[in-house]
């Protein structure tokens, strides 16, 4: 048996760590986030796209940005590392749903951006750290930072299920405003230009691979944190 006050020492530990990490997290994903803004207005570019789009007005730029799946699993990220920083160890069903959306649209956004979109995507200046941080930093950072922290277990079935819920609502709502605007957020979702199949086709891709990482976090969602030991 431990010493009585070693198991709320450790966790007091761990929760020190969990928040340092966070914090970390936060500060780099929100400084992100407001550069990019900064850079919308005053023709800066678009870290997601390359492109500047000056011509269009500020309140299209502006919609348009959080349109970006980037953005948004940022912002998720975000949120996540802020619920951590101010109670480590929390739990609840939204909660549960809101973790799993990070880990997964933070996965999905840095995999997709890398493999598909990178060679696509000509940024220099601010721009360039501001899309490091967003589509390398934050992945890598978040999921390290859950392997290594969790909170866990908190992952099963039915939170995979809801945590779903919202990229299929951005896949819905980007099909629907792309036609009325012949506007997409990617090109690999590029109806007018790839033909409604196709980009049909690549989003179903990508929805299996999101499925796939939704099982492995799940199965690795039983493996022990971190528990640092008091100094003794």
């Amino acid at each position: 048996m431990p010493p009585a006050g070693r198991t709320v020492t450790e966790r007091a530990g761990s929760a020190t760590a969990i928040r340092a990490w966070h914090g970390v997290l936060a500060v780099v994903v929100a400084a992100a986030l407001i550069a990019q803004i900064v850079l919308l207005f005053t023709g800066g570019q678009d870290a997601n796209s390359g492109q500047t789009e000056d011509e269009l007005g500020a309140g299209v730029r502006l919609a348009r940005l959080f349109s970006y799946f980037t953005i948004q699993s940022n912002i998720v990220v975000l949120a996540a590392a802020i619920g951590l920083v101010l109670r480590p160890h929390r739990d609840g069903r939204v909660w549960r749903v809101l973790r799993v959306d990070s880990l997964l649209a933070i996965a999905i956004t840095g995999l997709v951006f890398t493999f598909v979109l990178l060679p696509m995507v000509q940024l220099s200046g601010l721009a360039l750290w501001v899309s490091f941080a967003l589509h390398a930093f934050s992945p890598v950072w978040t999921i390290v930072g859950w392997f290594l922290f969790g909170p866990r277990p908190r992952i099963d079935l039915a939170t995979i299920g809801w945590a779903f819920a919202w990229p299929v609502a951005w896949i819905v709502f980007t099909f629907v405003r792309g036609a009325a605007t012949d506007w997409y957020p990617y090109p690999f979702l590029n109806a007018a230009e790839l033909g409604l199949g196709v980009a049909l086709r690549n989003t179903a891709g990508v929805l299996v691979l999101a499925a796939v990482l939704a099982l492995v976090f799940r199965a690795a969602d039983r493996l022990p944190v971190i528990r640092p030991r008091p100094r003794i």
